[in-house]
């Protein structure tokens, strides 16, 4: 009996600690995917955030949700299916976008977690110099072995933003 006590209490603070560790997003909206008789339903999920580094780019994620009793508890591990749209919402100083970093891997603007312990949804942000755009990548890790499910979408930058 007091093995089971502890369990669940155990559980109750994994789910808590995963419910925390959620993204800054700005939920936009979602849709149901699939009907779960006990617990929230299978989901696609949309929120947006901003570039930090560079106002002005707003980006759209969109991904898939588990739902169920482990999904609404926090527990579930959603899958790597995720897309993304980035735009130019605003002017873009010229000087930020000579500062920010051009290595192979980008910098890693935005990240959510797809399960409590080792899996990450992350978006990268790369410049293209030569043609003047800055390219957001979506993806996923996991401890051992991450996804090649992926996404990319390109903001390119008007005359004037080098």
């Amino acid at each position: 009996m007091r093995k089971s006590l502890a369990f669940l209490v155990a559980l109750a603070a994994l789910a808590l600690a995963a419910a925390a560790a959620r993204a800054d997003g700005e939920p936009i909206g979602s849709v149901d995917t699939a009907f779960k008789l006990i617990g929230r339903n299978h989901q696609i999920r949309v929120q947006a955030f901003d570039d930090p580094k560079v106002p002005g780019v707003r980006c759209y994620v969109s991904q898939a949700v588990v739902g169920g009793i482990s999904g609404t508890l926090g527990l579930a591990e959603d899958p790597s299916r995720a897309s993304i749209a980035c735009r130019q919402v605003a002017p873009i100083a010229p000087e930020l976008v000579a500062k920010l970093p051009t290595g192979r891997e980008g910098e890693v603007v935005f990240s959510d977690r797809l399960s409590p312990l080792f899996k990450e949804l992350r978006v990268s942000r790369m410049v293209d110099r030569k043609a003047n755009v800055l390219v957001y990548l979506i993806w996923s890790t996991k401890l051992i072995d991450g996804s090649p499910m992926n996404s990319v979408t390109a903001v390119p930058l008007y005359a004037g933003t080098r």
